[in-house]
Formats: C-alpha cells, sequence, structure tokens
C-alpha cells in the first residue's frame, strides 16, 4: 500500500494519476531519486527480433499505460514499437515498428528512428525523436489515438537530437528544447535551445537556454530529458549531462527550473547531478555508464513523479521522486 503523503502537493501542476507506478522511498535512502526494487523493467531480449529496449516515453492511456519505445533490433538499427502495460512496469510490445503517415516524399523513408518523447497538447499526442535525414535531425508526429501517427515537416535542420516540446502553447506559439550539434560529432556536442513555432512547420527565435558544464559531469554535452513538468514555480526540467574520464563517458540526470512564460530563462540550475551511475545495470551493458532519463509521469494530488530512463543503452529502467524534494534541492544547490 502506498503511505499517505506529507509532501506539499501544491507545486505540481496536473491532474491527478492515482494509479502511478510507486513504490515509497527505501528507510535509509539519502538520495532525492530512488530506484524501483526490480529494475530494470524492460530487460535483455524483450521480443524476438529487439535485443533492447530503452530510452523511450510513456504516457496514461484510459486505465493503463502505453509508450512509444526505442527498440534496438539484434542488427543493431533503432525502430519506434509501441509499448501496453496495466501498470507502467510489466510492458508487452508490437513487434512491428510504428509506420509514420508522410505529408511528402521528401521527407524520406525512416530507416531507423530512435529516443523518443511523448508530449500531449490539448487532444493531440505529439511524439519527436531522432532520425536520419541527411544527418542526424529531429522528426515529428502527432496522433490522437495511437493508432494512426501523422507526421510533421522537420522542426530543425541536421544536426540536432533531443527534440522536447514544451507540454502547452504560451501566448499562440508552440516551443521545443533541442540539442543542436556541429557537423561530424567531434565538432561540438551542442547546448540546450529554446525555438517557437505558430503552427509546428516553421521555427525559429532560438535562444540558448544554457551551455554545458561549468562542472565536469556535464561539460562534454547536455541535452533536455523527459516533457518539462510544470510546476508553480516553473518548468521542472530534467536533463543528461556527460563527463569524460579515462575510462570513457558518464552519463548523469540533471535538473532545472526555467521560467513558466520563457522557458529560455533559467531559475534555478542545479550544480550537481541528482542521478549518476550506480546500479549493475547502469554501470554495465552495451554503453557503460548511462541514465538517460526520458519520460515522466506525474500525480498533481501528491506531487509524486515517475521517472523512466534508459540504462547503458540496454534496459528500461524506473526511478520515483517528489516534486517538492527536486525543487528544494535545486534551489539550495543553485550553480
Amino acid at each position: 500500500m502506498n503511505k499517505k503523503s506529507s509532501h506539499n502537493t501544491t507545486a505540481l501542476v496536473g491532474e491527478p494519476l492515482p494509479n502511478i507506478p510507486w513504490e515509497d522511498k527505501p528507510e535509509g535512502c539519502k538520495g532525492i531519486i530512488w530506484r524501483h526494487s526490480t529494475n530494470p523493467i524492460v530487460d535483455i531480449n524483450p521480443f524476438p527480433n529487439a535485443r533492447g529496449v530503452y530510452n523511450s516515453c510513456v504516457v496514461p492511456w484510459e486505465d493503463h499505460f502505453i509508450g512509444v519505445f526505442r527498440a534496438d533490433w539484434h542488427c543493431m538499427t533503432p525502430y519506434l514499437h509501441m509499448g501496453s502495460s496495466p501498470d507502467g512496469i510489466e510492458w508487452t510490445f508490437d513487434e512491428e515498428p510504428i509506420r509514420f503517415i508522410s505529408p511528402d516524399p521528401a521527407l524520406e523513408e525512416i530507416n531507423f528512428a530512435y529516443d523518443p518523447r511523448i508530449c500531449k497538447i490539448d487532444d493531440r499526442y505529439y511524439i519527436t525523436w531522432c532520425y536520419n535525414f541527411n544527418g542526424p535531425t529531429i522528426g515529428a508526429a502527432w496522433t490522437t489515438d495511437f493508432k494512426s501517427f501523422h507526421q510533421l515537416e522537420n522542426p530543425f535542420l541536421p544536426y540536432n537530437r533531443n527534440g522536447v516540446l514544451i507540454p502547452r502553447k504560451i501566448g499562440d506559439k508552440y516551443l521545443m528544447l533541442s540539442r543542436p550539434m556541429g557537423m561530424g560529432m567531434a565538432v561540438n556536442y551542442g547546448d540546450i535551445f529554446c525555438s517557437e513555432s505558430r503552427d509546428l512547420t516553421y521555427w525559429g527565435r532560438h535562444r540558448v537556454v544554457f551551455t554545458r558544464g561549468p562542472k565536469k559531469w556535464e561539460r562534454v554535452k547536455i541535452g533536455p530529458g523527459p516533457t518539462p513538468i510544470e510546476t508553480s514555480e516553473g518548468w521542472l526540467l530534467l536533463y543528461h549531462g556527460v563527463a569524460d574520464t579515462c575510462a570513457g563517458f558518464i552519463y548523469s540526470v540533471g535538473v532545472a527550473l526555467l521560467d513558466l512564460e520563457d522557458p529560455s530563462r533559467v531559475l534555478y540550475r542545479c550544480r550537481f547531478p541528482i542521478m549518476t551511475p550506480e546500479a549493475s545495470y547502469e554501470t554495465g551493458g552495451s554503453v557503460d555508464n548511462v541514465v538517460f532519463p526520458t519520460s515522466v509521469l506525474a500525480d498533481g494530488a501528491t506531487g509524486r513523479i515517475a521517472i523512466y530512463y534508459g540504462a547503458t543503452d540496454t534496459y528500461t529502467a524506473l526511478a520515483y521522486a517528489y516534486v517538492d524534494e527536486i525543487l528544494e534541492y535545486v534551489k539550495s544547490n543553485h550553480t
């Protein structure tokens, strides 16, 4: 049974989600995020064609949960697949990839796709992901039923990744966070930008939100994670930051608070990561030492959130937190 929350429930803006996957904070846990006790929730080889499912996104749907998942096939090509779950923990997957209805043959066939996000705005669910269009760039589509997926024009030129929509229009504009990067990845790993659009076709007014560093844990590259969480104090953004070490890269989870009416303006940014690779499924896999957050479920009645993240480019894992504890932490440890 879930214990009754004594946490502030006014900060989180959103609808109640009483069936949110949840485990209470373990006794003695010193962090503000704690891991699901039976992680990873999606293990290796989850269906015949797929070696790993990770870096994926989940939303509530009717009385259960559905999601768009990155599945790396045994040939190492990633595709997007639908998944469903009664509780947000036990998942089954469609074995055929999602087929997008394209508005223009010039967008070409989607020959691989990865790292999706889902954002609900009004009555549509928008999916953004990365795919190859003369280099890595952001694809976008919408659906109302998770059966037909209508592709939109690509928001940006290559090279760009981690396209994440703000989950409501601000004024008459849609806003998207992204991570532009130099050609040929070694040139420039990129920083987080915010861009605007009136119609989800033409994007402009690109502004830097924040840059890599200044601390080592995020000095190589950064990128927006899940759809930002609306709170009474601002947009709570989880993001990934990457350190370089003698043994390779380390992907950790950072947090920032952005202005509600101008998400390009940073109110607070935590100088410490709130989650780093520690568990065995986070330190050893196809790519060692990776925690990569891509999706959040939020219960507006209790301030609880469930964070889905990719682990070592191999597994899907789940962690939990309270919004008020994260807000307090980022404000107390502002860089």
